[in-house]
């Protein structure tokens, strides 16, 4: 097998391990694994380890895990992206496409121009759901650590409670007269503002700079909003993340 499992169990060299539940499902009828397949788990810390499979039950699969592995997956660019939400499935998209590509944080953000519209109950919901994807991008490619995924927030109250500044705060605006290529290099930190379905509103752009962000744009077309995630996120991995 090569599989690769996230589990939310504390982890250490040569212990055994029961998985139930969703993840001893997956590897029994999903996968339809057998005794003595091997694979291999993480569990956001950093590391990840080989594991054995041992024993498979109706409702369980042991494992015995091997000796940690550091595979250097993560970025040294430490990328926040606050992403106006889309409807329909694009924000799943660009938070399994934002994993994929390395990204250290994703805000989810309600805004003036936005058609979706959450409320307290169903915005944890769908941040749980985001989580899940997260979490799934990060098997599939390999990373061991994922991305924190905020709980929805109004754009004017992020703005109002946004972490200490970073290296660099930019803002995708069309015919922005700076190209993103062209922004000074941030040492470590870089936080990414992406608009949903029709950008942000005249308001939201101005609350952007007096909050310190730089307008950029990436080049002379107008891009959706997933694509302009992936874009920006794989520009900036090549000028000055793992991406180079």
């Amino acid at each position: 097998m090569s599989t690769r499992l996230f589990v939310s169990s504390a982890l250490s060299n040569g212990v055994e391990l029961e998985l139930d539940g969703d993840r001893a499902k997956y590897l029994g009828k999903v996968l339809r694994a057998r005794v003595g397949d091997t694979l291999t788990i993480f569990n956001g810390d950093g590391p990840e380890w080989p594991a054995t499979i041992t024993s498979i039950s109706k409702s369980s699969v042991n494992l015995a895990l091997g000796m940690s592995i550091d595979p250097g997956t993560e970025s040294p660019l430490k990328i926040h992206l606050v992403q106006g939400i889309s409807r329909g499935d694009r924000m799943d998209f660009v938070v399994q496409k934002a994993t994929e590509l390395g990204v250290k944080r994703i805000t989810p953000v309600l805004t003036e121009y936005g058609v979706v519209k959450l409320k307290s109950d169903r915005a944890e919901k769908r941040r749980d759901h985001w989580q899940k994807i997260a979490d799934n991008a990060c098997e599939q490619s390999g990373r061991t650590r994922q991305p924190l995924i905020d709980m929805p927030i109004p754009l004017k109250n992020w703005f109002g409670s946004k972490p200490p500044k970073v290296d660099a705060e930019v803002v995708l605006v069309p015919n922005a007269a700076a190209p993103l290529a062209l922004i000074p290099a941030p040492e470590t930190k870089i936080c990414v503002l992406i608009g949903p379905e029709g950008g942000f509103s005249e308001t939201e752009y101005g609350d952007a700079e007096v909050s310190g962000f730089q307008a950029v744009s990436l080049g002379p077309r107008v891009l959706r909003t997933e694509s302009a995630a992936i874009a920006t996120l794989s520009v900036l991995q090549s000028m000055w993340g793992d991406l180079r």
